[in-house]
């Protein structure tokens, strides 16, 4: 049976089925938000997304509620306005810690809510800068360079080309294209910004890949090209999600945690520090 294309009338289409983004359609930096909208677990358009359907597609790639609940609920917080830490009171802060602890991860416009009064998010508005979006990504340009949405093929090819045996991709494999990115943006991109929490959603990304495709250490080349360059679930490889337990939040630190001391220490280290120009 051929794969759906741009010309397969979404009512044809049922939730978990495959279908390219469309001329129009709205997409995410996040090639895993991507890929649940492709595969209709999120609006197909992108548009008017939900907390609670982002919830059910981090089900679909394994991760337990409670990770699932971290990756979603704080960015629906609304984005916090310029004067917002002026005008907040110590009141404010006892009724509802978690918007004051995670504020600096809202997306959401002031009073953005579908046409049910329900808060919602565009997925291009993941594009913030420095959010959760950042420089040096393994397949997109930093926003510097214009677009920090749209995959670029010649940087999906090198991913795929940095595979050490051509079968699969190693935590070692995914570092040491991580530090090439690294020195390419730092000569291409002056408004370079790659230090502290943007390195370590930049492990917890490797992490994610390695964890949910793969057995922690390494992950099948295929699943990795179906995941960048088609936007989908690797279902069609073999792939399916964990079945006896889910992906939990310890889990997943420590494979982040091991990825960013590889990262750190050696030649091409990249630095804690601000990148000064």
């Amino acid at each position: 049976m051929a794969s759906p294309d741009e010309s397969t009338p979404l009512i044809h289409l049922k939730r978990g089925d495959y279908a390219p983004v469309r001329p129009g359609d709205l997409r995410s930096p996040c090639p895993a938000i991507n890929a649940l909208a492709n595969h209709g677990y999120l609006p197909r358009d992108g548009r008017n997304v939900r907390a609670s359907e982002i919830l059910v597609g981090m089900h679909q790639y394994g991760l337990g509620s409670f990770l699932g609940s971290v990756f979603t609920h704080p960015i629906f917080l609304e984005r916090p306005q310029k004067d917002a830490q002026a005008k907040s009171s110590w009141w404010s802060v006892i009724t509802n810690p978690f918007a004051h602890a995670f504020a600096a991860f809202g997306m959401r416009e002031a009073g953005q809510k579908d046409s049910n009064g329900v808060p919602c998010l565009n997925l291009d508005q993941l594009a913030l800068h420095n959010v959760v979006e950042h420089d040096v990504s393994l397949t997109r340009l930093d926003i510097a360079q214009g677009d920090n949405i749209t995959p670029q093929p010649d940087l999906i090819d090198g991913l795929l080309a940095s595979s050490s045996n051509g079968i699969t991709m190693t935590i070692d494999d995914f570092v040491t294209l991580r530090r090439q990115r690294y020195e390419k943006q730092k000569a291409d991109n002056p408004d370079l910004a790659f230090q502290g929490m943007q390195v370590q959603i930049a492990c917890t990304e490797i992490a994610l890949i390695l964890k949910v495709f793969g057995n922690g250490k390494e992950v099948p080349t295929n699943y990795v090209k179906a995941f960048f360059q088609d936007g989908r679930m690797p279902r069609d490889e073999g792939w399916s999600k964990r079945r006896w337990w889910t992906l939990g939040l310890i889990e997943l630190n420590m494979c982040a945690s091991k990825i960013k001391s590889i990262l750190g220490p050696g030649e091409g280290a990249i630095p804690v520090v601000n990148v000064v120009h």
